[in-house]
């Protein structure tokens, strides 16, 4: 596998879609951080997946950033953050369905591909009418984590107080 780049790395305490069929979604924002804590099989700690099932399937998200910027030509999105497709980890530089099934390391932590992260019709909301069919079969994946260790992003991502 060729070298990842980590573009933009997301959290967010909360679910704004899952299970909220035939109602508004929810309002959590996805928050940019610098690094993510990877617990091998329970998550990202802080994130809305950390310790959600035994065994999951989506412990980590990815997203092409290329399929983003892609998507945002197609649809003439301006002024949309890659966050709102709320996947965690942004990347450039692989083809993430060319993980599904496969074991792969970055940065050191070790990863499963376990599925595409098939897009829903609620891509339509995030971004706009057409995102759901444009994405896919490019949605991103779905991972298992298979070792402890942090990602680092390649973002500068503002400092906020606590």
């Amino acid at each position: 596998m060729s070298a990842v780049e980590i573009c933009h790395l997301y959290v967010s305490r909360g679910h704004n879609f899952v299970g909220r069929h035939g109602r508004e979604p929810d309002t959590h924002a996805m928050i940019e951080v610098p690094v993510i804590e990877c617990v091998a099989g329970r998550g990202i700690r802080a994130d809305r997946y950390f310790d959600f099932k035994d065994d999951y399937k989506g412990q980590i998200t990815f997203f092409s950033l290329d399929v983003f910027d892609e998507l945002r030509a197609a649809l003439k999105l301006h002024d949309y953050s890659p966050g709102a497709a709320r996947r965690n980890v942004i990347t450039r530089g692989v083809d993430l369905n060319d993980l599904i099934g496969r074991e792969f390391e970055i940065q050191g932590v070790f990863l499963y591909g376990t599925e595409e992260c098939r897009p829903c019709y609620w891509m339509d909301r995030a971004f706009a009418p057409g995102a759901h069919e444009f994405l896919t079969g490019r949605g991103g994946l779905r991972a298992k984590i298979l070792s402890d260790g942090g990602l680092r992003s390649t973002a500068l991502v503002p400092a906020s107080a606590r």
